[in-house]
């Protein structure tokens, strides 16, 4: 009998230590997602309620690859975001990333999947900056493109110029992406125009440019 009491008293004692050394899992980061602007590919998540002292952990992989690869820069991170564009750069693969949250010294939380990402089709375009001049010969057209996308494809894009007639015709002009200016000539005079502008790539475009008006001489 007193063997069988020495037994249980051991037992428990080991259950007691084995439940000491379990890890507290973490409340994990919720609404993991990429948010890509002119492929410009961030990652952004929100931190579990009411703590925001933890650290964070990233990694990604090329949808399809069996191995996650840690973000250099975003280990051990108090930010809600990383920077994943030199990683996803190729416009033909699909990505994922994952991040995990974490208290020290052992403390940490599952890790929260993103949707699957692909640069190509999920990211946004931004709309060029749209600038006039009048002159006698016309209406002298300058467009400042976005820079990022100007990096990423410089020979890939190109503008659609949108002149808006006082009848309400509208009338589309195509316009390169390395010359940034064109004059637009033998208009009416005193007649007010109205442009816009679009950027322009390969399957997708921007959003139109806010209208700018000018009246002629």
């Amino acid at each position: 009998m007193t063997r069988l009491l020495l037994v249980a008293v051991l037992l428990g004692n080991l259950a007691v230590c084995v439940t000491a050394q379990v890890p507290e899992m973490l409340a994990p980061p919720t609404q993991v997602r990429f948010d890509s602007v002119d492929y410009r590919n961030i990652l952004h998540w929100t931190r579990p309620a009411n703590d925001s002292s933890l650290q964070y952990y990233v990694q990604w992989k090329i949808y399809g690859e069996p191995q996650w690869l840690d973000v250099e820069g975003c280990q051990g991170i108090q930010r809600h975001h990383c920077d994943l564009s030199d990683m996803t750069s190729d416009l033909r693969e699909w990505y994922y990333a994952r991040v995990h949250a974490s208290s020290q010294p052992s403390s940490k939380s599952a890790w929260v999947l993103s949707p699957r990402f692909s640069p190509r089709w999920d990211s946004k375009i931004s709309s060029p900056v749209l600038r006039l001049n009048l002159t006698e010969q016309g209406i002298v057209v300058r467009v400042k493109p976005p820079r990022l996308l100007v990096r990423k494809m410089p020979n890939s894009l190109h503008y659609n110029i949108y002149l808006m007639h006082t009848s309400g015709e509208e009338e589309v002009i195509e316009m390169d992406c390395c010359s940034n200016k064109l004059t637009l000539k033998e208009l009416k005079h005193k007649t007010k125009y109205c442009l816009q502008v679009q950027t322009v790539v390969p399957l997708k475009s921007s959003a139109r440019s806010s209208v700018k008006c000018v009246t002629t001489l």
